[in-house]
C-alpha cells in the first residue's frame, strides 16, 4: 500500500498551487480520500475530504472556496487545487484513505503518504 503525494514548494501569498497524491496496492475507487495538514508546532488538521466516487465533498471552513479536492479513479489519483494561498496555510499536506468513511478525524484513516511540504512566505 503506498499514497505518494507531491507538488509542494515555496510560493508566495495569493499564488495557487496543485497537488497530487498517487495510490497503490489497494482499491482505490472504493476508498474515500482526504487531505490533511500540520502547521508548524500544531496539530494535523482536516483539510477536505471526497467520497468515493467523487461527487461528495467536504472542507475545513478555513479552505471552503480557496481549495477543490478532486480524484481521478482511473488513475487513481486525488488533487488538491489551492488557490489564493495564505501563510497560515503553511503546513506539511498528507493525504490519507478510509475504506469506511467519509469522516474529518485522521483516526479514522486506513492508509497515509508521506506528506509534502507548502511554504507559503513572501
Amino acid at each position: 500500500v503506498q499514497l505518494q503525494a507531491s507538488g509542494g514548494g515555496l510560493v508566495q501569498p495569493g499564488d495557487s498551487l496543485r497537488l497530487s497524491c498517487a495510490a497503490s496496492g489497494f482499491t482505490f475507487s472504493s476508498t474515500n480520500v482526504a487531505w490533511f495538514r500540520q502547521p508548524p508546532g500544531k496539530e494535523r488538521e482536516f483539510v477536505a475530504v471526497a467520497h468515493q466516487a467523487g461527487y461528495r465533498t467536504y472542507y475545513a471552513a478555513s479552505v471552503k472556496g480557496r481549495f477543490t479536492i478532486s480524484r481521478d479513479n482511473a488513475e487513481n489519483t486525488v488533487y488538491l487545487q489551492m488557490n489564493s494561498l495564505k501563510p497560515e496555510d503553511t503546513a506539511i499536506y498528507y493525504c490519507a484513505a478510509d475504506r469506511s468513511s467519509v469522516s474529518v478525524m485522521p483516526e479514522t484513516y486506513d492508509y497515509w503518504g508521506q506528506g509534502t511540504l507548502v511554504t507559503v512566505s513572501s
